[in-house]
Formats: C-alpha cells, structure tokens, sequence
C-alpha cells in the first residue's frame, strides 16, 4: 500500500508539473522582478526625486493641486501621493494613463509619466499572463494551486526511506563535480527542499487573493469565526461638507500627519472629492507592505466606522488577513525578507525546467534499444 501511494505521488507530481510549468516559470519571473520594483524604480527613473531647497518645508496639497491644474486645464484631478522625504509627490488623473510627479517643496511639475511602463507589463503577467477579462486569472489562480499541491508532494519525494550519512548528503547538498544529469537532479531536489517554506508562503498568499473560498479557509484556520469576512456596510455621512475639496484636503492632510499616522508619517495618500456628500479617502501607515485606509466625514472630518484600524488593534486572524500582500511580496521584513523571496523566486522558476529535464532524460532512456547479444552456436 505504502509503495503504492509512493508511485500514484510520483505521477502527480509529474504530470501535474508538467500540466502548470510554463505559467510557475512565468509567475517566478515576473514575481523576481517585481520583488524589488521600488527599489529599482528609485534608481533608474530620475523623476522619483526633488531637490529640496534650504529651509523648504512641504507644501499643502491643495497647492500641489493648483500646479497640476495649470499644467493639466480641464482634467479632474484624483488624488495625490506624497512619497516621503526628496521624493516627488505624484497625482492620479481620471481618464489619463499619465502620473504627473510634482516636486512637493517648490509645487514644479517635474514629469508626466505613462504608468503602462515595465513595471506594469510585468504585474500583468503576474496577475493574469496578459489574458483580459477572467481566464488569465482563473490559469494563474489555478496553477498556483497546483504548484501549491506539488510543493507537498516534492517533500514527500524528497523525505529519505532512512536517514543516513549518505541520504542526508543527497537531500542537503548538491553534488557539484557529478555528471550534468545528476547536478540537475540535486538542483531540483536540494533548491527545492531550501525554497519550500517561501515557496509555500508565497503560494497560500496569492491563492488567498485568488479564490476567496481559499481566503476564508486560512482565515478559519487561523481562528477567525465562520471563516468568513464581514461585508462592510455603507456609512452614512452626517452632512455634505460647507468647505471646497482642496480645503478639506489640506485639513485632513495635517490632520493624518499630526494626529493619525504612526509610521512613515511623510507618506500619505489623500484623495480630492468630486462631492460634497462624498466620505474623503485617505492612506497612511504605510510600511513593510502594510497600510491603513481613512474614510472621513465630509461635514465633520472625523474618521469613519469603516476606516481600517491599527494593525496592533486587530485580531490576529485580521492581522494575518491584513498582511497577506505584504507575506506575498515578501515586503513584511524590509530589504532582508525581499532578498530572500528574490532568491526563493528564481529557484521556482527552475524547478519545471529541471524537472522537465529530469522526465527527458528518463524518458530518452526507457526509449533505447536493449543491446543484442550473440549467442555462438
């Protein structure tokens, strides 16, 4: 039965590897760059910076506004995102492709920006193999579930029948100076085992975001009732504010900054209403992957039941719900965290090539001819 079970495990993890291969090794890729967008983002696009002049201090978004307006007549202006000390602060248009970066010290339009950059191109790909509409998300949702099902039954593959000085040799180390056939054996089989813990970090994540059954499981699991998240109600605001959209914005932008944020307080969101009635959106707390969405009252600017509370205030299934993105982009430990998903993400994308070969070479060999042998008579 035992070595049944064994060869019925072997199968799957074969054909399933072979089944969802192509779409891991797209996911790891994109994933590996993407790990280190900001980063690379802050070194290869000058336009991120601001030269702040002696003294300046930051100034308000209403007249950050009034800048992008003149240079953008007509447009309606969504938000702005201040991005932290020397850094631009950067506008979301409506019905615009261009981000507009604005030097937040002296109120100069810096750059207009298309957002489709490479960047983009990748999260595509990340997010749906650039297949609009459901497909693309229901190929990458369900091939990280396989790719899920075969992390488990690789390290049933890999655990040794006994552990011995030469088993253990063969699961942790990769035997260099062999042949090329058995150094892709050890690539796959030792990467894979040292990957395991990221690689299943990163799958049970991007399932969470996928399929909300898989996301109402883990939060079950996790200690959260009912295994289900709360539709959030719509709030009813008090009143219809008697001050214009860039009042209220620069208001609820000191406000957010003195009274509100904890972390990273240079860097907040703040969103310009299109109505009087409308509930005011503001970001802030944003750190390792994490934020906190404001909602205020228009008439009286105080926050609403709907705002996202502090992470220390949650309940850990919340807690754990709420950092899924940040587990999943491996921002939750700063530059450490991404260095080590960077790496656990290339060894994903060589697992089906190795494995891929591994199943060639076996398959070359069940297909040779057996020698014939002459018998003398």
């Amino acid at each position: 039965m035992k070595s049944k079970l064994s060869a019925i495990n072997a199968w799957l993890h074969l054909w399933l590897g072979l089944a969802s291969g192509i779409v891991v090794v797209i996911l790891s890729i994109t994933g590996c760059v993407l790990v280190f967008e900001q980063e690379i983002k802050s070194l290869a696009y000058p336009w991120l910076h601001a030269e702040r002049p002696k003294d300046a201090k930051v100034l308000a978004p209403s007249v950050l506004h009034r800048a992008v307006e003149q240079a953008l007549p007509g447009k309606h202006i969504e938000s702005v995102w201040y991005h932290g000390e020397n850094r631009t602060a950067h506008f979301s248009v409506h019905e615009s492709d261009s981000m507009v970066y604005v030097n937040p010290y002296t109120a100069e339009v810096i750059a207009m920006v298309d957002h489709e950059d490479f960047f983009h191109f990748m999260d595509e790909g990340h997010r749906h193999l650039w297949i609009e509409g459901k497909l693309g998300k229901q190929i990458v949702g369900w091939s990280t579930f396989v790719f899920f099902l075969l992390l488990i039954s690789g390290i049933i593959l890999w655990w040794p029948k006994k552990w011995t000085k030469s088993t253990r040799d063969q699961s942790f180390k990769i035997k260099w100076k062999a042949r090329f056939k058995r150094v892709n054996y050890d690539l796959h089989n030792v990467l894979g085992f040292y990957s395991l813990l990221l690689a299943v970090l990163m799958a049970v994540t991007g399932l969470v975001m996928s399929f909300s059954w898989f996301g109402k499981g883990v939060y079950w699991l996790t200690g959260g009732e009912n295994g289900s998240r709360p539709r959030r109600q719509k709030v009813e605001v008090s009143g219809p504010s008697v001050k214009s959209s860039l009042q209220n914005a620069d208001l609820i932008y000191n406000k957010v900054v003195n009274e509100i944020a904890l972390y990273n307080k240079d860097q907040v969101i703040i969103h310009f209403a299109e109505e009087p009635d409308e509930a005011i959106y503001a970001c802030t707390d944003m750190t390792m992957g994490f934020w906190r969405d404001l909602n205020f009252d228009p008439l009286t600017l105080e926050l609403l039941p709907n705002s996202t509370k502090r992470l220390g205030d949650l309940k850990f299934p919340d807690q754990v719900r709420k950092l899924n993105y940040a587990i999943h982009v491996g921002a939750i430990g700063g530059l450490t965290t991404k260095i080590l998903y960077f790496l656990a993400s290339l060894i994903c994308a060589s697992l089906p090539i190795t494995g891929f070969y591994i199943w060639w070479g076996k398959k070359k060999k069940s297909k040779k001819k057996p020698k014939q042998v002459l018998v003398a008579a």
